[in-house]
């Protein structure tokens, strides 16, 4: 059985100096418009250096994705079914919104990848993130059959929240023209979709 030597500690950094590069570049243009010798500039190394850990830009593209999906992930799989469902409910968005807050880059690449039709990523979305929101959707449904919740689509809930908290990062410059100096845009978003989200999903009497 043939085993990889493990990698030393300067290829281990020069991968994630590739992958941070990649990604700071692939969310600034996409995918098209990047470029090897963009991320190799931003990554401090040649680009012959580069193509030494990875063959091609969709490589750093892929790994990049896939490290992606299984972090934009996390936020609904901790979505608690013994839980209150509207303190579940709430708990997600406010997670959603902090994972726009702390990774605006990241949002921005999966926008992109979106918006090209996701040609690296479909199988995933296919996949992974199908089943996980299918298994929340029904205990979502299970929720609002029992009363403790509001009746609500719970696809289009999810749907609703991943937009309503990713727009924050990907159309941050746009937000933050509209409401102008002295504003926080996340903290106002937070207190907003909090009270939206209440309101919304609260069961009647």
């Amino acid at each position: 059985m043939n085993l990889q030597p493990p990698r030393t500690r300067i290829q281990r950094k020069n991968t994630e100096n590739i992958l941070n590069a990649g990604l700071e570049v692939f969310s600034r243009h996409g995918f098209r418009g990047a470029t090897l010798d963009q991320i190799a500039a931003e990554a401090g190394l040649s680009k012959p250096n580069l193509l030494y850990y990875f063959p091609s830009k969709e490589a750093i593209h892929v790994t990049l994705m896939d490290r992606l999906m299984q972090t934009w992930l996390d936020p609904l799989r901790k979505l608690d079914a013994g839980g209150d469902p509207v303190a579940e409910l709430l708990a997600y968005v406010r997670r959603k919104l902090q994972m726009s807050r702390d990774f605006p880059r990241e949002s921005k690449l999966f926008a992109n990848e979106i918006l090209q039709g996701a040609p690296r990523m479909l199988a995933a979305l296919e996949g992974d993130l199908k089943r996980l929101v299918d298994e929340k959707a029904t205990v979502i449904a299970g929720w609002s059959r029992a009363g403790r919740l509001a009746r609500i689509d719970p696809h289009h809930l999810i749907i609703s929240i991943w937009a309503l908290t990713q727009h924050y990062a990907d159309f941050d410059v746009q937000i933050r023209a509209v409401l102008g100096p002295g504003h926080d845009p996340m903290t106002e978003a937070e207190s907003y979709l909090v009270t939206l989200f209440t309101k919304l999903l609260t069961p009647e009497g």
